[in-house]
């Protein structure tokens, strides 16, 4: 199956391209988990006159973006916050990212701050709903999303993920453009065409948010008052400050 597959379509080129020309006009980017630097190569495509910032904390991937010229902060994004000020930045972009972490609340959190009001946020994710793994799961087999002995350590569907904006900052993002990319096993001129018609049973699906108002640390309040019993780092903020204010973590 492997050999009708191109695996370029799994990283949604056509969707971050789409979704950056939405977005313009652009003066500020950030790529939040930047990698290699395909997304960024995109981006200054879009926009060739925008200010470009790479956050990456691999040190291969760091030394490859700074070698090309890329502006990179090698940034923790589960420990530390995005060097940015509050409401500075017009698009943030994070595409092959989230699945690997842990510290979504503190993430979320992070780019809702930097984010101006009306900038856009665009998520690129694997679809634990896409047709292969409904089709897996239904014989007994396992999703090849969320595997023991891979990176992942999250899952990502439409539904939930809509659920999960509007139960820790309702309001806060309105979904503007939905996409698919990828569709497995059909080759690349298939597998487009499918995804374009079936996002929701795409392999990978993209969102592409507008912050609709002043942010107020409301991701970072989520994990406490729901009382999730697990070590997230924002459980340490008893009272995580507003936008504008700053957010105090213990040593």
């Amino acid at each position: 199956m492997a050999r009708f597959i191109d695996h370029r379509e799994t990283y949604g080129p056509q969707a971050v391209e789409a979704m950056l020309r939405a977005a313009m006009p652009f003066s500020t980017l950030v790529d939040v988990g930047a990698g290699m630097g395909r997304d960024l190569g995109i981006a200054r495509a879009v926009c060739p006159h925008g200010a470009l910032h790479a956050v990456e904390c691999y040190p291969d991937n760091v030394r490859l973006l700074r070698e090309r010229g890329c502006t990179v902060h090698a940034v923790n994004i589960e420990e530390e916050p995005l060097p940015f000020t509050d409401e500075s930045i017009d698009v943030v972009l994070s595409n092959q990212v989230l699945e690997h972490v842990k510290e979504v609340f503190w993430i979320f959190h992070e780019m809702a701050r930097v984010l101006r009001v009306g900038g856009v946020c665009i998520l690129g994710v694997p679809n634990l709903s896409a047709l292969h793994n409904r089709l897996l799961m239904l014989f007994g087999g396992h999703p090849t999303q969320s595997k023991m002995c891979s990176a992942h350590v999250r899952c990502f569907s439409r539904g939930d993920f809509e659920l999960f904006l509007d139960e820790c900052w309702p309001g806060g993002f309105r979904l503007e453009k939905f996409m698919g990319s990828q569709f497995y096993p059909f080759p690349s001129v298939v597998a487009r065409h499918l995804a374009g018609i079936f996002p929701t049973l795409a392999h990978t699906i993209f969102f592409m948010l507008r912050k609709t108002r002043p942010y107020d640390g409301a991701f970072c309040r989520y994990p406490v008052l729901a009382r999730l019993e697990t070590n997230y780092r924002t459980q340490a903020v008893e009272h995580p400050a507003p936008c504008g204010e700053p957010l105090v973590l213990p040593e």
